[in-house]
């Protein structure tokens, strides 16, 4: 078998008769083998030559055949394949957007997810001891704030000062961060933006893949190890995840903490009682078709952390226990949260139409434990579970991404959810309740051009919150009208039910330069009152108050213009975010002149608030190897009526700025390989803009130092990533106004050294 043009053999061309079959070798030849007597018809072929039918007469004289086939020329239809890049998706939406990839997170690994992210202009955190913290968006946090994962909103208890976001930060590929009012996209909740922590990709065919995460760090003797797999044949696809994190109680620069007439001695500077651990599991499975991708995901997070002993109600003056027998002892007071989560996400692919199903079932269970000890009429109880809180929330989200034609891309969706929240303990603070929501939306994004991009969509939303009644467990006595008095059973809750609805939108433009990007989006969002800020009737011994629901409050309105700015060149780059928010009825909890129990009461009220504020960012190529970044954030608040009318907001950030060098080394060095030397420098002003009876504090620098380095340990295809991390180097004593324990004058975590390594296999 030759080609008939240049006469070299060709290999792999098919014989084929009836019943008879054989392949060309690589020198052209083949046999066929015990063919009786008789005429045959052959049909020869091969890729890129033209098919030869021969009729072939067999005896037992015949010679040996030649055969040639002649090239084959094939005209293919043309096709055309669109696709974009994420950097190009994020520069045509108009609203203001940060892709984090996981290059970033694993360069910048802290102790919690959100502090993690916290080098991204605009985003900063409350933290809650060293292994817990949740996101704040330009001063903005709490329900404010949308956490994504997989495509279904994350449901804990995240209105609590004290409750951190149960998300396992390893294995995270991807996150995509809106900054300000996103209700037309998620609903109820965005009203200060999204931290959307998005699916994986799909692994690739006959894959196998794993890693293996080590860290320590030296503030609070942490050791954790976390180790994933992923795998794929040819459709079906699965990923597993096992992560485990133990740590002591972390040190921070003083041996003193002053809070208003006390003084609390620390042991070796540790702020005892705030160690703590995490166990966390992830699987999923999924599959692949021609017109559809599904996967399904399984994941459970826990985490038991203590609470500074001198913190809940001060009651550590009287406690019993040793909180200082050692540095990894949980004792009272403490939390336990354990988060269970099943997210299935469906995309059927039909023509024009892409449709999106995601399905979710998340059950949040949280203990409360602390020293049982009587408080005014209710006696001493019987065990430490000071509250229980279970949650089960079912969540349905569906989409249809239709694009009409070149220009339109039309999305028609809705979001449905309903949430059922039991309560249980001896103390109270809000009460059982039941919530639905669903909202409708619609936007188009319009490519007017290939530089402008315009994108507008409306939402209407429909909620209904149920709460139960609740009574003391205890009587408590009363003075009635006639001068007597009663033993009753308080009732601190009652059976409400409560209907919302709102319609949202926004409109904006992007105009894509060569260099420059320009962005303008003008915004309605809203947010739905919650049950504590509706019905709470109680003691947060955490945040050393009474608080107090109001039944009266309407949603949260917020109008919003953003702008941003972009420019970059190969070694340049400038952007600023500005934006104006106004908020026509705010929702508050309002310190008030009346005590219960010596704790000073709190009640929920509304107020118009202004905000102005925004991003400043810059980045700057010295040389080849050495790159400077810089970044401010900013944010002024004003309550314009109320009863704090003129003040700002509680926990408003202060003015930040952030300068990050980052050299990459020519050579590599004894075993170290691709070396990258990163130095960070926080600068913070103070912050006099308080809101009573928050505190000042004072400004303040940090720097930290890290080194980044690749090895051959096991494999030399796929080299171990290592991480040398100091933080805070000169071991500063400063207050961050976001923190949890800033509230009683306790200082952020001193001197920091961690290492950790990601070992691929």
């Amino acid at each position: 078998m030759i080609n008939a043009n240049t006469l070299q053999p060709i290999e792999g061309a098919n014989i084929i008769s009836k019943g008879l079959f054989a392949i060309s070798s690589v020198t052209g030849e083949f046999t066929i083998k015990n063919v009786t007597e008789g005429t045959y018809t052959f049909t020869i072929s091969h890729i890129g030559y033209n098919p030869k039918t021969l009729m072939i007469e067999v005896d037992p004289k015949m010679e040996n055949l030649h055969i040639s086939l002649s090239e084959s020329t094939t005209t293919l239809k043309e096709i055309e394949v669109h696709g974009k890049t994420k950097k190009r998706e994020a520069k045509e939406l108009p609203i203001t957007t940060v892709q984090v990839s996981k290059e970033f997170m694993d360069a910048n690994r802290e102790n919690s997810l959100m502090q993690t992210l916290k080098k991204i202009p605009g985003v900063s955190t409350i933290n809650i001891g060293s292994g817990q913290s949740k996101p704040v968006i330009r001063g903005l946090g709490f329900n404010r704030v949308s956490v994504v994962q997989n495509g279904v909103k994350h449901e804990a208890q995240q209105w609590g000062n004290d409750h951190g976001l149960e998300i396992d930060q390893y294995g995270i590929e991807n996150i995509h961060i809106i900054k300000g009012p996103a209700s037309l996209l998620y609903g109820s909740d965005a009203i200060a933006g999204v931290v959307d922590i998005q699916s994986p990709k799909t692994p690739s065919v006959n894959s196998f893949n794993g890693e293996v995460n080590v860290l320590a760090e030296s503030n609070n003797d942490l050791l954790g190890v976390s180790t994933g797999i992923e795998s794929r044949k040819e459709k079906w696809f699965y990923r597993g995840r096992l992560t485990y994190r133990d740590y002591g109680d972390y040190k921070v620069p003083t041996d003193k903490i002053r809070y208003e007439s006390y003084i609390f001695d620390l042991h070796r500077n540790h702020l005892r009682n705030t160690a703590g651990n995490e166990a966390n599991a992830a699987f999923s499975i999924g599959y692949v078709g021609e017109s559809f991708k599904s996967e399904t995901f399984f994941s459970n997070v826990y985490a038991k952390n203590g609470f500074f002993a001198n913190a809940h109600g001060l009651e550590v003056r009287t406690s019993t226990i040793d909180y200082d027998s050692g540095n990894r002892d949980i004792d009272l007071p403490f939390h336990k949260v354990n988060h269970f989560k099943i997210v299935n996400n469906t995309s059927f692919y039909k023509g024009e139409h892409t449709i999106q199903l995601d399905l979710g079932y998340q059950n949040n269970h949280r203990e409360e434990h602390s020293e049982p000890v009587p408080h005014g009429y209710m006696p001493k109880p019987d065990n430490s579970k000071e509250r229980v809180f279970d949650k089960n929330t079912f969540s349905l989200n569906a989409k249809d991404a239709f694009k009409f034609n070149e220009k339109h891309n039309l999305v028609f969706g809705i979001n449905t959810e309903f949430q059922n929240n039991n309560i249980g303990g001896w103390g109270f603070l809000i009460p059982k309740y039941n919530r639905f929501t669903v909202g409708f939306f619609a936007y188009d994004h319009i490519e007017a051009s290939e530089k402008v991009h315009l994108q507008g969509g409306l939402r209407y939303d429909f909620g209904v919150i149920n709460t139960k009644a609740y009574y003391d467990w205890y009587p408590s006595t009363v003075n009635n009208s006639d001068g007597s008095t009663s033993n009753v059973y308080l009732q601190r809750a009652q059976n409400k039910t409560l209907n919302f609805n709102n319609i949202s939108g926004s409109l904006g433009v992007s105009y894509i330069g060569d260099k420059t990007t320009y962005k303008l989006n003008i915004g309605k969002s809203f947010r739905m009152p919650l049950a504590n800020e509706l019905a709470s009737d109680g003691v947060n011994y955490h945040m050393y108050r009474y608080e107090r629901g109001n039944l009266n409050l309407n949603p949260e309105e917020s109008y919003q213009l953003d702008i941003d700015v972009g420019y970059s060149t190969k070694n340049f780059s400038f952007g600023i975010s500005p934006f104006v928010n106004f908020f026509e009825n705010f929702i508050y909890l309002n310190p008030t002149p009346n005590y219960y129990e010596t704790l000073q009461i709190y009640e929920y009220t509304q107020s118009k608030v202004f905000r102005v504020g925004g991003e400043l960012r810059f980045g700057y190529a010295l040389t080849e190897n050495l790159r400077i970044d810089a970044s401010a954030e900013y944010v002024y608040s004003r309550q314009r009526n109320g009863p704090k009318k003129n003040f700002t907001l509680p926990f408003s950030p202060p003015l930040s700025g952030l300068v990050s060098a980052n050299y990459q080394l020519k050579k590599d060095l004894l075993w170290f390989k691709n070396i990258r030397l990163m130095a960070d420098y926080r600068l913070t002003a103070k912050q006099e803009e308080i809101v009573p009876p928050e505190e000042k504090t004072e400004s303040f620098q940090v720097l930290n130092l890290s080194f980044l380095s690749n090895l051959n340990l096991f494999n030399s295809e796929k080299q171990t990533d290592l991480r040398f991390k100091l933080n805070n180097v000169f071991d500063t004593k400063y207050f961050n106004h976001t923190s949890f324990y800033r509230l009683i004058d306790v200082p952020e975590a001193g001197r920091n050294i961690s290492l950790s390594l990601t070992i691929p296999f």
